[in-house]
């Protein structure tokens, strides 16, 4: 997940309209975000429409639960196991009494493991150590835990992340990448496996689908992260693959694409083979192209564009069926200039319009009341906000919030605002 993104200025886009939006969203300290749109009556509380009553609701409401550099959970690596476990069932717990119904937990941050693999070594998260045992199964135990209070389980991977630097020599001996050096590309001071090799890419289905074939997950979910995000002046040395293997491609970034959209097609049916009914999800950063360089774009002026920059074609795989939920980054606030909430809602909800694939909006409660974040976030109702604002849309069929340590802290109390006007009943997630 990223939390700083660049942005080339220009005209507002869609401005009228977010503010239209937010003039009808006002609210009286104390009282629920004011309803607005085709869908009023189904935003108050329970979403039950006015004289009728609770009725049974189904929407997904989750959480991201980060282990990468000990982002969420542990809270620093070497603690004991038992100290590892408590801390766990805290977010476990804390998401069944916020009613929330899914959390996503990262089990493979960097081309390693949160379980018992054959393929590659523990998380240094865990101990400290690389390829070192806790001396438990966090996901094994996440798994249980989550089902035993309700709670869906969605097993998050990133598929080509190998270290968050760039010196193979510092990853534990065993490690694929050593074994296998011509696999790694050092890029911005990180290493990454090379998407454009087929071996690559059969390594890391078997890797990530080991956890599958072990644990009854509810899903496979992935990050924003394919290719690198870019790196001004810099170049991701995939020659020799794209000389071996780019054959009858009009360029290399259209290579690049159809690397990831192989991969995307492959684990998807692998998914479904392995274990029927377990679900695929993608959370990929929230901009597909801007209008101004595709008018099946949105009117944006984002300076990251994942089907340019990190080459995922994330509209064909909604529009295509080869994923079964899409949860997007939707980490800008209403009426913000350059990516509006206002503008990419509606956006994602065409997109998804006719599909089979549903669609959730991921967002960013880390921002709310956090330094140096625009005014917009230090207003407690400016989350809540999102929520009514994105009801209107029959498409969205839920939210996803990063991360859980804003949810356990809530240090402005925006999520407590989106359970008190939101969540005041218990949901069942899409199924």
């Amino acid at each position: 997940m990223r939390s700083v993104w660049g942005f080339q200025m220009g005209r507002v886009s869609r401005r009228a309209f977010a503010l239209a939006a937010l003039s009808g969203l006002a609210v009286v300290k104390g009282s629920a975000a004011a309803p607005h749109g085709p869908r009023a009556a189904a935003t108050q509380g329970p979403r039950a429409a006015a004289g009728r009553g609770p009725r049974a609701v189904t929407e997904m409401r989750g959480v991201w639960v980060a282990t990468v550099k000990n982002r969420d959970w542990p809270s620093r690596t070497g603690l004991s196991a038992d100290e590892q476990r408590k801390e766990l069932m805290a977010h476990l717990d804390r998401a069944a009494r916020d009613r929330l119904n899914t959390v996503i937990f990262q089990v493979r941050p960097t081309a390693d493991a949160l379980w018992p693999s054959p393929y590659e070594p523990w998380s240094e998260y865990l101990t400290g150590t690389q390829g070192l045992s806790p001396g438990w199964d966090p996901l094994g135990t996440a798994v249980t835990e989550a089902h035993a209070r309700g709670l869906q389980l969605h097993a998050w991977f990133n598929p080509y992340r190998i270290a968050d630097h760039g010196e193979p020599e510092k990853l534990v001996a065993s490690h694929p990448a050593r074994r296998h050096p011509d696999w790694a590309v050092p890029y911005g001071g990180r290493l990454y496996y090379n998407p454009g090799l087929p071996e690559v890419r059969a390594f890391v289905q078997d890797a990530m689908l080991d956890a599958v074939a072990r644990y009854p997950v509810d899903a496979v979910h992935f990050d924003d992260y394919f290719y690198p995000y870019p790196v001004a002046g810099q170049a991701f040395d995939d020659d020799a693959a794209f000389d071996r293997y780019g054959g009858g491609f009009a360029n290399r970034a259209a290579w690049r694409r159809d690397n990831v959209d192989r991969l995307m097609r492959e684990i998807g049916a692998r998914i479904k083979r392995i274990r029927p009914g377990t679900q695929f999800g993608v959370s990929p950063f929230g901009v597909w192209r801007n209008a101004r360089n595709d008018p099946l774009g949105s009117d944006t002026r984002a300076g990251v564009q994942t089907y340019d920059d990190l080459h995922a074609d994330t509209r064909t795989w909604v529009r295509e069926n080869w994923i079964d939920y899409i949860a997007p980054q939707v980490y800008w606030h209403l009426g913000f200039a350059d990516a509006d909430y206002a503008e990419l809602v509606p956006w994602w909800a065409e997109v998804a319009k006719g599909s089979k694939t549903k669609l959730y909006v991921g967002e960013a409660l880390y921002k709310a009341g956090a330094a140096g974040q625009p005014s917009a976030w230090r207003d407690p109702v400016e989350l809540s906000r999102h929520l009514t604002f994105a009801a209107a849309y029959p498409e969205v069929r839920g939210h996803v919030f990063f991360s859980a340590r804003e949810v356990a802290t809530d240090p402005a109390g925006a999520m407590a605002r989106v359970i008190a006007d939101h969540y005041l009943q218990p949901a069942s997630p899409p199924r």
